[in-house]
């Protein structure tokens, strides 16, 4: 990335400034600005563009006073901090401590405005910023020759020793030097001799270099200006920049809202309905069931409650849709005549329902396959339904997943006694919660209690949640309701993620709060270093007047994303398996080694996603792996891409008729050296029919 250098502007003029498209990040010089301590404040606390506070030390007269504004834009939210090392080790721990408490890059920087020194005295002052406890080393030298450029390139291969690490203390004596990780060194020359150095630090792996903001802004000797660097850098690439974009419902809460209405008593408005493939399977199934449905932006269900009698039923039909059909095993075992059989479609008919039977066994009812399936005892589609739903106490394994328990929270309770539920190792709690959500809108209560370590008492991490207790009443039935569905955040997570890579991405109509798993996307984009914000529309009562009168969610507003230099990242995906490919993908512009975990969850989707995305990501030359559980991918910046010829190999790639591959393959295509050729586009209108147009196919 261009870092800007911006020098001698007021408020005001920065203002307008970082509001240009083209700025993609802006060192402020508080030495050199006019800037009052709130003004500093409200700089830095009013923009998604990535910031770095520096204030020179050599130039500042008071150390106080700069102290002050560097502590006050780190308080206000900038993303980083620069501190020369030469400043007094008292000022240095304290903002260091300041970063580490609001979550500030600490750059310790090095500068040398006569000369460049040997390589041996340069690498000492590598570990020294190391040891003052910088994320970002930052070396910058006179060069006088193309060898003192030679020498300063050499840093990039640095080893640096365990003692200059803070985060080990104590285990220096096991660990072995490293070498200085792409992303953490920014190494270049000033001065004539030095001007290419300034864009080879980013050959090397440096997270930014700087440019001035026109020839006449250059804060050192040597520096380009913004628009020479950007020419330089990115050629003819246009990035990705979007606005205002706006997402289909959410089929997760569609499909069992849909349901649930055509099981309840009365007329339900859902509003803020699109249709997509799974989410007009549900409907057909509503249908089948008996209920009334008029499609529109709103749609209105008259449903077939109370059931007094088992609906004549021989079989249905549930199209692609996994969720779908899961929802309606232990559904059709309670109000259907006890012999039903149930059909799909495409991917949907390859993919093992893991575990099932022995699920629907615990409560008196019999899955058997209608295919043969040599080699695998797992239930399939096409299936028939045996026996009746009988409530009751059960122990059941959630390892193969939410779908099927969440189909028995929604047909237990129209049962004639109370059933309680333990789960063991749940997965996709989130999706578990959306479940009880739509039940309670509908009239149906649960108690649920979670189990775990104190460690998940606290945190609340589900993936240190060891078991889930349901208590569900019987007798209860479904009421009609006038609700909302929220905006996807599967398919939203796609732009963020071409936005925090390629340019930026504002999404509106999403909720903020949302039960949905793949809200995920925010935490692992801020674990990646992206750059986010957002505005909930409920803070602005004109914003949330409209949005009711327009039936749309009040409680939901615009995510903002912006690129930032990027960082590799760890994150487990197991409750949110939906993410996995475009995460890879984000994985792949993230310098390092990265970590997914959550790939024994991919196998029972549209495709064996697990296999699908290392294929995916080796076809492209990214350097993957899966052990264990885990995804290891490793990644490095656009901007070393660009450099090196290291885009991501284009060609024919298979989406193995999955959706969710659809969507992470053209967001890759923004990093390609030559175009991505997609077998199986269309289906992506499984889950967001609109996708390719949104996107900008």
């Amino acid at each position: 990335m261009i870092c800007t250098s911006i020098q001698g502007k007021t408020l005001e003029e920065i203002f307008a400034i970082l509001e240009e498209e083209a700025v993609e990040m802006a060192e402020i010089r508080l030495d050199r600005c006019p800037l009052t301590d709130s003004e500093i404040e409200e700089l830095f606390s009013n923009t998604d563009t990535p910031l770095v506070a520096t204030c020179r030390i050599a130039e500042s007269a008071d150390m106080q006073e700069a102290e002050r504004k560097l502590r006050t834009a780190v308080q206000a939210g900038a993303k980083y901090i620069d501190i020369e090392i030469e400043a007094p080790a008292p000022m240095g721990k304290r903002l260091r401590r300041a970063a580490r408490e609001n979550g500030t890059t600490l750059i310790r920087s090095f500068h040398d405005f006569e000369g460049t020194a040997s390589l041996e005295e340069l690498e000492r002052i590598v570990i020294k910023c190391k040891s003052f406890g910088a994320d970002v080393v930052k070396v910058v030298t006179t060069a006088k020759s193309a060898e003192d450029c030679r020498t300063i390139s050499r840093l990039y291969g640095v080893k640096i020793p365990p003692e200059a690490f803070h985060l080990h203390p104590g285990l220096e004596g096991e660990l072995e030097p490293e070498r200085i990780a792409e992303g953490s060194l920014i190494a270049f020359c000033m001065g004539e001799a030095g001007r290419m150095s300034r864009l080879d630090a980013l050959k090397y792996g440096a997270p930014f270099t700087y440019a001035a903001l026109d020839e006449a802004s250059a804060t050192a000797p040597g520096q380009w200006s913004f628009a020479e660097m950007s020419k330089a850098l990115y050629g003819n690439a246009e990035g990705f920049y979007a606005e205002h974009l706006v997402m289909p419902a959410s089929k997760s809460f569609a499909q069992r809202a849909i349901i649930a209405a055509a099981l309840a008593e009365g007329t339900s408005h859902l509003r803020g309905y699109s249709p997509c493939a799974d989410s007009e399977a549900a409907i057909a199934v509503a249908r089948a069931l008996g209920a009334e449905v008029t499609e529109g932006e709103v749609l209105t269900i008259k449903g077939i409650g109370p059931i007094d009698k088992p609906l004549l039923l021989n079989s249905l039909h549930t199209g692609e849709s996994g969720l779908l059909t899961r929802l309606m095993i232990p559904i059709l075992a309670k109000i259907g005549n006890g012999a039903i059989r149930v059909t799909g479609e495409k991917t949907l008919v390859k993919r093992p329902l893991s575990g099932a039977n022995d699920i629907m066994a615990a409560f008196g009812v019999t899955l058997h396959n209608v295919e043969e399936h040599p080699g695998s005892k797992e239930i399939f589609v096409p299936l028939n339904i045996v026996g009746n739903l009988i409530p009751g106490r059960s122990d059941i394994s959630g390892k193969g997943g939410s779908q099927l328990i969440s189909g028995l929270l929604m047909a237990l309770p129209l049962a004639d006694r109370t059933s309680s539920l333990f789960v063991s190792e749940p997965k996709s709690i989130p999706y578990l919660y959306i479940t009880l959500d739509v039940l309670q809108k509908f009239g149906i209560r649960v108690i649920t209690e979670l189990e775990g370590d104190k460690d998940f008492l606290e945190t609340q991490d589900w993936n240190r949640c060891t078991g889930m207790s349901f208590k569900i009443k019987g007798g209860q039935a479904y009421k009609a309701v006038d609700m909302s569905l929220e905006g996807d955040w599967s398919a939203a997570a796609n732009f963020c993620v071409a936005g925090a890579v390629f340019g930026s991405a504002s999404v509106d109509g999403l909720d903020t709060r949302s039960l949905q798993a793949d809200l995920t996307i925010m935490d692992v984009l801020v674990e990646a270093g992206a750059s986010i914000s957002q505005f909930d529309n409920d803070c602005v009562d004109a914003v949330n007047e409209a949005a009711t009168a327009a039936g749309v969610n009040p409680h939901t507003g615009a995510v903002n994303v912006v690129k930032a230099p990027l960082n590799a990242f760890s994150f487990d995906l197991n409750n949110a398996p939906d993410l996995f490919p475009i995460v890879a993908i984000l994985a792949a512009f993230c310098p390092g080694r990265n970590v997914i975990g959550g790939t024994g969850r991919l196998a029972g989707k549209e495709s064996n996603r697990a296999l699908a995305i290392l294929n995916m990501l080796l076809q492209m030359g990214v350097n993957a792996k899966i052990e264990g559980d885990n995804m290891i991918i490793e990644g490095h910046s656009m901007a070393y891409r660009l450099l090196n010829g290291k885009l991501l190999k284009g060609g024919a790639y298979t989406s193995n008729h999955d959706h969710r591959m659809v969507m992470a393959l053209k967001v890759a295509s923004l990093g390609a050296e030559s175009p991505i050729i997609i077998d199986d586009e269309a289906c992506v209108a499984k889950s967001c029919p609109d996708f390719l147009q949104i996107f900008g196919n």
